[in-house]
């Protein structure tokens, strides 16, 4: 058998595959690199979960227990050993689960929406769009300590010019900072501030890759700007507004650095705040149950995420 034939043998075979068969075949070292990267730490995390804390100082996990990490901390059984409850809505603002939610929840939604407007803007031909482009992007580059510290600097007691006014007309108390919802607000103002410019440009890279003969034919069909808005741009901007709000939303279920840098996690606790306090307290067991379910309603949003993006792609085919 020559050398040739050898080597000729794994193309010829290659060649024999189908499109699909190939595109899964090029899709192999990715799969094996996510689950390197990110299955295999997963798997990890849930099985540390199973065991129990162990609370005699040594830096090693209890005895198995199996879900029972999972039914104490959504039954409320572990609020005496953790900073704030993991779920208490009797006090959303204090407990980790609520907040992390209304956080993720209404700061995706207000940056979806000022995002939305900015590239509806940034689309249309105007003097000087370029410069406006540039300062839209300059809070997104600033760093999440400096950001964090802006903030907290224009509501700390004493030094904050923001806090007298607010205060005067009833908006917030008159230390913010150590209110929940007060901090709460102020974290949500802060993340909308620095990621809105994320989601235009997203946005608007969906937006400038619409046709635009399809509004010239809109026009000359006596469509308004109002019908061409929502029978050619929604539908077809839809989809990279969700693809933003997808990333958005992974990022905010996550939110930690802000809320230590304006704030703290025991003002506003978050399930990335759990995490960190259980771990370095010890309680492996627990922080790895919380970082699962984490991860675990991340997921579920993800694939809700996936559901809608492929109905708005059938309703545009």
């Amino acid at each position: 058998m020559s050398l040739a034939s050898v080597v000729s043998r794994p193309a010829n075979w290659t060649e024999r595959l189908s499109e699909t068969q190939f595109a899964y075949l090029m899709l192999v070292p990715v799969f094996l690199l996510l689950g390197v990267i990110a299955i295999w730490p997963l798997l990890s995390t849930f099985r540390l979960s199973l065991f129990a804390d162990n609370l005699t100082g040594a830096s090693t996990v209890g005895e198995f227990v199996g879900l029972q990490n999972y039914v104490e901390l959504l039954t409320g059984q572990r609020e005496a050993i953790l900073p704030r409850p993991f779920i208490d809505l009797s006090q959303p603002f204090r407990s980790a689960l609520p907040v992390t939610l209304i956080f993720a929840v209404v700061s995706v939604l207000l940056e979806t929406l000022l995002g939305f407007a900015a590239a509806l803007v940034l689309d249309q031909e105007f003097r000087g769009r370029r410069w406006f482009r540039v300062a839209l992007i300059l809070p997104w580059a600033v760093p999440i300590v400096i950001q964090g510290m802006i903030f907290y600097l224009m509501f700390a007691p004493g030094i904050g010019f923001a806090t007298d006014p607010l205060s005067a007309w009833g908006i917030f108390g008159e230390t913010p900072l150590t209110n929940s919802f007060d901090s709460l607000a102020i974290i949500i103002i802060a993340d909308v501030w620095k990621t809105t410019a994320f989601m235009t440009l997203l946005i608007l890279a969906g937006l400038q890759s619409i046709d635009r003969s399809l509004y010239e034919v809109g026009r000359v069909a006596g469509a308004s700007k109002w019908q061409q808005f929502k029978m050619i741009t929604l539908p077809l901007v839809l989809p990279a507004v969700l693809v933003a709000m997808l990333f958005r939303s992974i990022n905010a279920m996550r939110v930690f650095g802000l809320i230590e840098t304006v704030s703290d996690c025991g003002t506003v606790p978050s399930l990335s705040c759990m995490v960190v306090s259980s771990f370095s307290s010890g309680r492996y067991g627990t922080s790895a149950a919380i970082a699962f379910l984490t991860a675990a309603i991340i997921g579920g949003a993800v694939m809700i995420y996936i559901v809608q993006f492929a109905r708005g792609q059938a309703e545009v085919i």
